[in-house]
């Protein structure tokens, strides 16, 4: 038997949810050759795992490292967790672009980050060809497409225009795409309308691939827009996926439980549908998605004028402060200003990042909300964290057979330029804490099923075959990790801290990471679905 690597004596964890036994694990190239006993083989590079859990490498099924990497190729936060799979496309994605996506997406771009590309698969073939150490993998995103039908504006589409776009996607998903990835939160993918997604998602089904999304509203309308998703898949016979599954804003955590029971009921039905999760209470957006989609109809610019008009930035306030049924209230769903941080982007003259919106607003002598629309204006890049997820529903959730786990960040690096500004924590923990804090401290799961939720399940569920498992034949992405010390050390307050436990990551039968070092290898392929 030809081997190239071998692991020894670790406990063997296959990714289907079986109980993890003692064994060698035997790579010849980017395959697993044997599990098992592996006789000694001379000048054969070893790998001692003796007390160490060896898992397949983990995939993160949210992830936005496509810019990230162009910059960072190793993706450390990631890599550094056992993640070996990276899958991107929640709204937008590589491509299909053309220039008015190239205007709308303008501040998603930082320096050395592209985003031209008129095909998805030419940009994942540009990130393989520059050499990362994850493996990449995407959905088309729903914004895109939105933006190369009808441009920035609300309304629905023509018939020659969503024909046109069911004909790119239909050339996407041959070659290889996952699916579409909506974010029906955000403008211009929020104009979309459920007629539209249906007869795009058509398309999907035909190659057995995955309408994933953001939903309209995880908060006050949360239960009628999961119904929403669920009449797509019905509707267009395609399998679906709820991306971060939360209940937002306290007056809605009830509704989690009659979430998980109308997902049950729809897969108990034969519908194929799921969810992922990160393992966190704040989520993370931009600053501007406080303000009601209306407000955005047009693009950047559009809301930069209205912003700058004072009858319309009063017209805005009184809409934040109200709750409504027709988009989602991040700022109410966060309970105001005390409970949103400021993450990323200052204004010219003060710098604002990892500050409290209601602290700004004090020093200021301005309402939260009056402050909020100042800083949009001023700086329309500012990020934030909206803490507004019950730790009770959290595990809830988390408990679940069918959740799988996404960190829904990019994977950054413990220096500049990553270190200038804060991030969220899930950048750098989303895995070590699923494993660490959830299932050892608190015992949510066993250790194989969560190795299971981020290994195999979301490996199936994308299509990946020979992924997310370790058994012979399948590809060698392996994560080696101490499941007595792996844990999350990022924080709110700290989050450029890499996770630990991690000892060991393979990609492709290659060694990124060998005693908690990265290698410097970039061995990470693009990965089509199906193939």
């Amino acid at each position: 038997m030809p081997v190239s690597l071998v692991i020894r004596g670790g406990t063997v964890y296959d990714g289907l949810g079986g109980p993890g036994r003692t064994a060698d694990l035997a790579i010849d190239g980017d395959r697993i050759a044997a599990v098992g006993a592996v006789p000694d083989t001379d000048g054969v590079r070893q790998i001692d795992a003796t007390g160490l859990a060896v898992a397949p490498g983990f995939i993160n099924i949210l992830s936005h490292a496509w810019g990230t990497l162009q910059v960072e190729p190793q993706g450390p936060s990631d890599l550094l967790q056992g993640v070996t799979t990276e899958i991107f496309g929640e709204g937008l994605s590589l491509g299909p672009s053309n220039d008015d996506v190239q205007r709308a997406i303008a501040a998603e771009r930082e320096d050395g980050q592209r985003m031209d590309f008129a095909r998805l698969s030419e940009g994942l073939d540009y990130l393989e060809s520059r050499g990362v150490a994850p493996n990449v993998a995407s959905f088309v995103g729903g914004h895109n497409l939105r933006i190369i039908g009808g441009g920035l504006s609300d309304g629905p589409l023509s018939a020659q225009a969503l024909d046109r776009l069911r004909g790119i996607l239909d050339e996407e998903m041959a070659d290889g795409a996952l699916g579409i990835g909506t974010a029906l939160i955000y403008p211009p993918g929020s104009f979309a309308s459920t007629a539209e997604l249906v007869a795009l998602s058509e398309v999907v089904a035909r190659h057995d691939g995955l309408y994933i999304s953001h939903m309209r509203s995880e908060a006050d309308q949360f239960l009628e827009c999961l119904e929403e998703l669920i009449e797509i898949g019905r509707r267009a016979g395609v399998r679906t996926e709820v991306y971060h599954l939360k209940a937002a804003g306290r007056a809605n955590w009830p509704k989690m439980s009659a979430a998980i029971e109308r997902i049950e009921a729809a897969r108990a039905a034969g519908q194929a549908t799921g969810a992922n999760m990160y393992p966190y209470t704040a989520g993370g957006t931009a600053l501007s998605s406080a303000i009601p989609p209306p407000y955005h109809d047009g693009g950047p610019a559009a809301l930069a004028a209205r912003l700058a008009d004072p009858a319309r930035r009063a017209a805005m306030a009184r809409d934040i402060a109200e709750p409504s049924d027709a988009w989602e209230n991040l700022y109410l769903a966060a309970g105001g200003g005390q409970s949103i941080m400021l993450t990323s982007g200052s204004e010219p003259d003060e710098r604002l990042d990892g500050r409290w919106l209601a602290d700004v607003a004090a020093e200021r002598g301005r309402s939260d909300i009056d402050t909020l629309l100042d800083v949009a204006a001023a700086s329309p890049a500012m990020s934030a964290m909206y803490f507004m997820i019950d730790e009770n529903n959290l595990q809830l959730g988390l408990r679940q057979p069918w959740v799988s786990i996404g960190s829904d960040a990019g994977a950054a690096a413990t220096r500049p330029p990553w270190t200038d500004r804060p991030i969220h924590p899930r950048t750098y923990g989303t895995y070590a804490r699923v494993l660490g804090h959830y299932c050892r401290e608190l015992g949510l799961f066993p250790l194989a099923e969560a190795v299971r939720r981020m290994t195999s399940l979301p490996a199936d569920t994308l299509r990946l075959p020979g992924r997310g498992r370790l058994t012979p034949g399948a590809f060698a992405d392996v994560a080696v990790f101490d499941p007595a010390t792996v844990i999350d050390h990022a924080s709110y307050d700290q989050p450029h801290v890499y996770a630990a436990g991690v000892r060991h990551v393979i990609v492709n039968g290659q060694p990124a990471v060998l005693d908690g070092e990265l290698t410097g290898a970039l061995p990470g392929r693009r990965l089509r679905r199906g193939a």
